[in-house]
């Protein structure tokens, strides 16, 4: 690695289902220390395409890459790269969460004693180290969902995908893992973040990349977006002051949402 490859890059990433296209043509660069939110509606292609960039599909075309290493040719150096909070969290629900992290530690061939030191750290600071004998399997949702972060951080991972975490859990918990992404950010980590939470994700992402029916519809800033839809909105045109659009605005300008589901039910006309 030369320092000079994005964090993550796709180039014409594609992924079928039989005749369903469910990730089409993909072509995207994430710039390392970007915080990258990962936009769409539910069946848009975005937890497909992070299950691509770390390996837990296969693609059907294209390819991708992780700080230069080919997620194909390259997949175990690749995947010592990231850390990974899959939609289904991947936990192996019989054990503790000691015993989760330091099975996780080995796997990535992390010394006995590091492993020790972080996972002490992190189920600290996820506050999950109360009861250190309870099983996973009585873990509520917020405790898995945080377990399933510590997993993905032990280590020290240079790339981090988030799959929707911040469903299901409560406000602290929410808090405090946006306070550590915060934290990861300031190091240089590169975040991909898939959420439904879009106030959420305009208040941490520096980016925003849009996806609709598998395509990539829409990336950059956040202000850039906001100039391109103000730029093709028919009603602010000419407009010196135009108000501020929020994230969802945004996003419901630009993949034509908007309020075509308001008054299409007979008892709401």
């Amino acid at each position: 690695m030369t320092g000079s490859e994005p964090a993550i890059r796709t180039r014409g990433l594609t992924r079928r289902f039989d005749k369903f296209v469910a990730v089409d043509d993909l072509d995207l660069d994430v710039e390392r220390g970007t915080f990258l939110g990962f936009l769409g509606a539910n069946g848009a292609g975005k937890s497909t395409t992070i299950k691509m960039l770390t390996g837990l599909i296969d693609l059907s075309g294209g390819s991708a890459e992780i700080l230069g290493r080919d997620v194909v040719k390259d997949a175990v150096e690749a995947k010592r790269l990231i850390g990974v909070v899959p939609e289904s969290l991947a936990l192996h629900e019989r054990l503790t969460a000691a015993e989760h992290l330091t099975f996780v530690g080995r796997m990535h061939d992390m010394d006995r004693k590091v492993i020790h030191q972080r996972q002490t750290e992190l189920l600290e600071r996820m506050n999950l180290h109360e009861d250190p004998g309870k099983l996973i399997v009585d873990f509520s949702q917020g405790m898995k969902k945080k377990l399933a972060l510590a997993a993905a951080l032990i280590h020290d991972p240079q790339v981090l995908f988030l799959d929707e975490p911040f469903e299901g859990i409560d406000v602290i918990a929410s808090r405090m893992i946006r306070q550590l992404l915060v934290t990861l950010l300031s190091r240089g980590v590169t975040i991909f973040l898939t959420s439904h939470v879009l106030e959420i994700v305009e208040k941490l992402c520096t980016h925003v990349a849009i996806v609709h029916q598998g395509k990539l519809v829409a990336n950059g800033s956040l202000e850039e977006l906001r100039q391109g839809v103000h730029s093709r909105n028919p009603l602010t045109q000419g407009d010196d002051t135009p108000s501020v659009q929020t994230l969802e605005e945004i996003f419901l300008n630009i993949v034509d949402a908007g309020d075509q589901a308001i008054n299409t039910l007979s008892w709401l006309g």
